[in-house]
């Protein structure tokens, strides 16, 4: 039986700028991010990954595959997440974690309180489009390494502002490992998969107006037209993309599918152990994708 907090505390990070908490009468405030009455039964992994993982979106399909992934590896995870709503105050059960959702006015407080905590902690993002650049400045400016597994945002800002505050950070469209656009009825934009194989296409040469991809989110026509399996209805990916000579003499498919969100949860774990192994070897590089997940051999 394991307690939920790492087997031992290691020393803060050099490149993280600490804080002191107050509240509003100026008093020093602290939020556990421990929860003493929960335990986790798992085997542990090798020392040098024994390390804390925050999965914020937890109330979310992905996130919560993600924050399943994390225990079913025997990482520990930090019962804390995030809600893009205030007035939500619940927890998520997550194995034989408790994890306590907290509103977004909170996310500042309740992070240096973690970083205190666990000064080795990753955060792993499966949020909203709309919350990408504002989460992303957040961790920089507490110095939290983090893995962007949520799409959309503004991709130049959000590489920007790593840049700007030498933060670590692994981000990528597609956390999968067998895979390098039909999706789920709740997917809210354009597949970030789709989007970085249509750029590698425009590389070659290939001319695309991204306004022609065509998205199918009906779940009726993802049965009859795509042929995707009743089961998978609500977590799926399928990718097809046509190419045709300017004289339709000629034409090339290529197609992935992917069915459930097992291989994005277990890649987004493979990404975080990564990055961690990054952070304390200190590496001069500070921006990575899941290219250098494969190139290091770092995928289990």
């Amino acid at each position: 039986m394991l307690s939920l907090r790492p087997p031992c505390t290691l020393s803060p990070a050099p490149w993280r700028r600490r804080r002191t908490l107050h509240g509003a009468a100026g008093t020093p405030q602290r939020v556990s991010a421990a929860a003493p009455s929960a335990i986790v039964e798992a085997v542990s992994p090798p020392a040098r990954l024994s390390f804390p993982i925050l999965v914020n979106g937890c109330t979310g399909k992905m996130g919560l595959s993600v924050a399943e992934a994390v225990t079913s590896s025997g990482l520990h995870l930090v019962p804390i997440s995030f809600s893009s709503r205030d007035t939500l105050d619940r927890t998520v059960r997550v194995g034989h974690t408790d994890v306590r959702i907290y509103g977004p006015s909170a996310r500042e407080d309740v992070l240096s309180s973690v970083i205190d905590e666990f000064p080795d902690v990753v955060v792993v993002d499966y949020t909203a489009p709309d919350s990408v650049n504002a989460n992303a400045e957040l961790y920089c400016k507490l110095g939290l390494p983090f893995v962007m597994g949520t799409t959309g945002g503004d991709r130049q800002l959000l590489y920007k502002s790593v840049q700007d505050s030498n933060n670590y950070a692994l981000i990528s469209p597609q956390m999968g490992k067998q895979v390098l656009e039909s999706h789920q009825a709740g997917k809210l934009d354009i597949s970030g998969t789709a989007k970085a194989v249509i750029a590698c296409f425009e590389k070659l040469g290939v001319s695309y107006d991204m306004n022609r991809m065509v998205k199918i989110r009906d779940p009726e026509q993802q049965l009859e037209m795509v042929g995707v399996p009743e089961e998978h209805i609500e977590g799926h990916a399928f990718h097809l993309y046509h190419l045709t000579s300017p004289d339709d003499s000629v034409s090339f498919e290529f197609q992935h599918n992917v069915c459930g969100r097992s291989i994005y949860a277990e890649g987004s774990v493979d990404a975080a152990m990564f990055l961690h192994r990054k952070v304390r070897s200190n590496d001069s590089k500070r921006i990575y994708d899941m290219i250098d997940v494969l190139r290091e051999g770092s995928m289990r």
